[in-house]
Formats: C-alpha cells, structure tokens, sequence
C-alpha cells in the first residue's frame, strides 16, 4: 500500500482527494494537512510515501514545507499540486526537493497515476509544464555547470542528460539513441549518481540552471 498525506488549505479540495485515492486498492490516506508547518511536522513524524502538497498555504507554504521534509532525512517523496500561474513556487519546490508537479486539474487516473509514479523513487516531470517553466523562470544565459561534475560523466552520460532536461521518458530516450530501455535507465541511474542528484526532476532542474541545455530548447 502507499501511503500518503494531503496538503491543502482547502478542505474541499482535500476531501476530493481523498475520495479518489481510497477508490484505489492499492493506496491509503494517512492524514490530512490545512497548512505548510502541520504537514512537514506530520509527514516528519509519520513518513508517508508521498505527500500531495499545495503551494500557497497559510503560514508556512508548500515550498517551505517540502524543504523541511526532504531535508529531515526522510524517504517521503513530495508531488506539488499547482495552477499555471503559481509557477514560481513550483520552480522553488523543486529546488527544494519535490519529485514533481501536477496541475489542480489533472484527470484521476494521470493523478494515481503519478503517485505510483512518485512512490517508486523516479518523478514527474510534464513536459509541456515545464518547458513553460524552466523557459520563463531559467535564464537563457546560465553559466557553465560546474566543470568537475560534468567531467565524470560519459558523452553518452551527457547526452541522456540533455534528453532528460527535454522531458523526455526512458522509453522515447532509448528510441532517440537506438539504445534498450534497460541500458537507459542504467545510464540515467549513472548520471544522477555522479552528479548527485535525487531524481529526474532534480536532473532537469540542474540541466537548465548550469547551462547543460538553454532555456527554450524543449521543443516538445
């Protein structure tokens, strides 16, 4: 069962999540958060696999409260529920650890879907959200990434990197480099590790920030 915490200061919207993950058997909600300070206390206290997490709280905001959880040493994986114009906060929540984004609006299945996704280590990152994103809110004229992190990576390492940034999944980055999804997923398990990176979303993040691909670029 995965296990998860919603966050929202909107009791309604937590309700109408709760109804849809208990229709999944393979989910239970665990507790219930109206603000930023109850639900890193909650989710520090009880480590859940996944917290559902707003952005704009009271008092303390989704993107401090994810900070709080990724840093007390914990495997709990933050999703951040969003609009497209709260995109700032989002771009900070991912910088402050949170395993992806999802949309208010997202269909039920996308949303269980996610979740699971989540909940087994990897991330969410829609592709159109954040070329959206990263193009508005990374500079086009980031500096170069550090030098000796990228030196320990392969030209193929830095090219499933750069694949990466663009939002792509394993499946369309073995088909763009003719390569099987097994060896893909070794290349980018490599390329978070040398680059010591959470996951995929950090990955993107860290791409656009040190110059590794421009703002813009994401074409899809």
């Amino acid at each position: 069962m995965i296990s998860v915490l919603l966050a929202d200061d909107q009791t309604l919207v937590r309700t109408g999540f709760r109804m849809i993950l208990e229709n999944a058997e393979d989910m239970r909600v665990v507790g219930e958060a109206g603000d930023g300070a109850e639900a890193a206390q909650i989710a520090l206290e009880s480590q859940p696999d996944v917290v559902l997490m707003d952005v704009r709280m009271p008092e303390v905001d989704g993107v401090d409260a994810t900070r709080r959880i990724c840093a007390g040493a914990t495997a709990t994986r933050v999703l951040i529920l969003t609009t497209f114009d709260l995109d700032e906060y989002v771009y900070a929540a991912l910088q402050a650890g949170a395993s992806g984004f999802l949309l208010k609006d997202t269909l039920a299945p996308d949303l269980l879907s996610a979740i699971r996704v989540v909940a087994r280590g990897d991330a969410v990152v829609a592709p159109s959200v954040t070329r959206r994103l990263l193009d508005r809110y990374v500079t086009a004229g980031a500096g170069p990434a550090p030098a000796a992190a990228l030196d320990a990576l392969t030209e193929r390492e830095r090219e499933v990197l750069g694949l990466l940034a663009r939002g792509l999944s394993n499946v369309e980055i073995a088909g763009t480099l003719y390569l099987s999804e097994g060896t893909v997923k070794t290349h980018v398990s490599r390329v978070l590790t040398k680059l010591g990176l959470r996951d995929r979303v950090q990955a993107v993040v860290y791409a656009y920030e040190c110059g590794v691909v421009r703002a813009g670029a994401v074409d899809r």
